[in-house]
């Protein structure tokens, strides 16, 4: 069995203000994709991204990875419980976000991002999808830190017990599986097909190969991953995961299957 590195979640202290590594995780996530972004913007011609768009597309991603990030795990998780207290619902430092809501968030944000500098909506989605798995993966490695979304118990080698379990039960190490697949190896994919193919020339192509990618990435991650304490299984034994990571997958298999259009 393996030993879980005790981790401070707390990665830096101000003074009175504590910075915790989710909150980094966070921005480097945000930073380094707007960065990449850029490169990859250079790339196209003409660029999809102007001066101007470029600037403002940090902020747009922000709100949307928040807000609906945050609303997702209200309705999709916990709805009776935010409707008894809706203060609560703005409490973003107690915990609860949804990836799937901030992937709406997200995809919203884009919608309206383009309707206002009047680009093309999935040449926007497909500089994104490429960048996205860099959060991912730096938020999963923050869930590991703060030993939350561990996995299954199990006998397996590859088990650790995290202090934060009541239980004190040997399990997967789940966030390291879903940061392995969801991130690392899902942004290696796509940075190589976007660097090394004309795929970023047709539009919806990446943002269909992310969907399908975190779809399968994470149904795979929730069979060694512990369900939702206040949610358990739903029918059939298919988590929340799953079955928000289905309409992902489909998705993803339309835009591929769609007749692509390739920029002028």
């Amino acid at each position: 069995m393996l030993t879980y590195p005790v981790i401070d979640p707390v990665a830096l202290h101000l003074g009175p203000l504590a910075i915790r590594w989710y909150a980094l995780a966070y921005l480097g996530g945000v930073l380094s994709g707007w960065w990449l972004v850029g490169k990859l913007n250079k790339r196209l011609s003409p660029p999809t991204l102007n001066a101007e768009a470029f600037d403002d597309i940090m902020v747009w991603t922000i709100l949307g990875i928040v807000l609906g990030g945050r609303l997702g795990y209200v309705l999709f998780y916990k709805p009776a419980f935010y409707v008894g207290h809706p203060a609560q619902i703005f409490m973003v430092w107690q915990g609860g976000m949804s990836f799937h809501g901030g992937l709406l968030g997200v995809i919203t944000a884009m919608f309206l991002f383009a309707r206002k500098f009047k680009i093309p909506f999935l040449a926007i989605t497909d500089l994104v999808a490429v960048v996205a798995p860099i959060g991912l993966c730096l938020g999963r490695l923050a869930n590991f830190i703060n030993g939350e979304l561990y996995g299954r118990v199990t006998d397996s080698p590859l088990a650790m017990v995290f202090p934060t379990d009541p239980d004190h039960l040997p399990r997967y190490p789940s966030q390291l599986f879903e940061a392995g697949l969801e991130g690392f190896l899902l942004f290696i994919v796509l940075i190589l097909i976007a660097t090394k193919t004309r795929m970023l020339a047709r539009t919806g192509i990446l943002s269909g190969l992310f969907l399908i990618g975190y779809a399968c990435a994470r149904s795979t991650v929730e069979l060694f991953r512990e369900p939702d304490d206040f949610i358990h299984f739903l029918p059939s034994w298919i988590t929340m995961g799953q079955l928000l990571s289905a309409p992902m997958l489909l998705l993803g298999l339309y835009l591929i299957a769609r007749r692509r259009d390739v920029r002028a």
